[in-house]
């Protein structure tokens, strides 16, 4: 049974969806539907790993539209950089603490700078429910 001190890898979503940075907004629309999440990573091959260069939600999606911004404009023009990250080996406490420091949903998990999996809020709301 995982504790507040397990890995935080125990509780990561892998692998996860990414994006390049070209990609519109109304795609990414399209892909957070089609694949029922809230957030895309946008990352781009460098070195034999993904790297992540930005991440667009939900909530970036709805204000753009909100905006006026036009459809066809680029995630990588709307998406939040740089990213809030944490490593596999981290605590899923100290995950926990650093998204609520820095106001964010979702934690990407990197290794070495390559993406390797994602915790969001929900995941530790799941994981607080059956510790």
């Amino acid at each position: 049974m995982s504790t507040r001190d397990s890995p935080v890898s125990e509780i990561m979503t892998s692998p996860i969806k990414t994006v390049e940075g070209d990609l519109t907004i109304a795609d990414a629309a399209d892909e957070l539907t089609d694949h029922h999440i809230g957030s895309l990573l946008v990352a781009a091959e460098r070195d034999g790993g993904e790297r992540i260069e930005g991440i667009v939600t939900e909530t970036d999606v709805v204000a753009s539209v909100a905006r006026g911004t036009d459809p066809d404009t680029s995630v990588a023009d709307v998406m939040s950089s740089p990213v809030v990250t944490a490593r596999p080996t981290d605590s899923i406490g100290q995950a926990g603490r650093r998204m609520a420091k820095n106001g964010v949903k979702k934690l990407p998990i990197t290794e070495n700078g390559d993406l390797v999996g994602i915790v969001t809020t929900t995941d530790l709301a799941h994981f607080a429910t059956r510790s």
